[in-house]
């Protein structure tokens, strides 16, 4: 890039210019990026990127949504936005914009059907998602949010090591067999030096529609994992229907209780970036 203006790591991340690998085009402004991981599929990573990006655009932000699981692209759907294109003015991506002013960009948007495969290898995946970042016309943004691919590969390593990440949002199950796979990621983020903000917890539990009881249906694991990452817990979402079908709603959370619940978990990403 030709200079830092507009870069989320401007004057902290000790490079200048000339030796900074990080691209971004001069008209981008944006002031942070929080890259939501995992370090495996199937855990709601998408889900909760679409929640995030919506309620900080709710609270009058300017919001990007980036959705970086090519392989996998699920935004475009949760956000309500079938059917929708993105474009190119000739010089760079446009994004499709949603209802709430969230800007989206995802492969999906461009296939011809959202049933197509994409079947590339690792290098063209990376470039891709590193062409979301620095060929797409965000303009000024708040908070670019990033579905972060799954796994700690070769597309994740590129993401975090060009992408300038304020803050890295790890999503967990509470089985032990996924808060192992997740502790990779979060060990990968400060190999790589990237803040890893807190954990959320989906599929915590559900609720007896009779009684209301909190039923711990996969048992509680969630103590020892966070005791071994020191990574503390945003909050918990349940398994409910009113998650799984976001989709017939914009992303919207329809559940009071469960808005309550992620609005305690969008405090405190913002809480932890304002003291990074």
């Amino acid at each position: 890039m030709a200079n830092c203006d507009g870069c989320p790591s401007k004057g902290t991340c000790g490079k200048n210019s000339e030796d900074c690998g990080v691209k971004q085009i001069p008209e981008n402004k944006i002031k942070n990026v929080i890259g939501v991981m995992s370090g495996k599929g199937g855990v709601g990573k998408s889900t909760i990127s679409v929640l995030l990006a919506n309620t900080l655009a709710d609270r009058g932000y300017k919001v990007g949504l980036l959705d970086g699981d090519i392989t996998g692209p699920s935004t475009v759907r949760l956000m309500g936005l079938q059917g929708e294109k993105a474009y190119s003015d000739g010089k760079h991506f446009l994004p499709v914009v949603s209802p709430k002013g969230v800007k989206v960009i995802s492969l999906n948007l461009m296939l011809d059907s959202e049933d197509s495969p994409v079947i590339w290898r690792g290098s063209l995946l990376s470039t891709c998602v590193i062409q979301f970042w620095n060929e797409v016309l965000w303009g000024d943004l708040d908070y670019l949010v990033i579905d972060m691919p799954p796994g700690t590969g070769d597309i994740t390593l590129t993401v975090m090591q060009q992408i300038p990440i304020t803050g890295a949002v790890m999503v967990s199950l509470p089985q032990d067999m996924v808060s192992m796979i997740v502790a990779k990621a979060v060990n990968m983020a400060h190999m790589l030096k990237i803040k890893v903000i807190g954990t959320v917890q989906n599929m915590s539990y559900i609720t007896c529609p009779h009684c209301g009881e909190k039923i711990n249906i996969f048992g509680k694991e969630t103590s020892d994992f966070l005791e071994k990452t020191g990574v503390p817990l945003l909050g918990e979402l349940p398994t409910d229907a009113n998650l799984s079908s976001i989709s017939e709603n914009g992303g919207e959370i329809t559940d009071p209780v469960i808005k309550a619940e992620f609005d305690k978990i969008a405090d405190g990403i913002l809480e932890a970036i304002k003291t990074k």
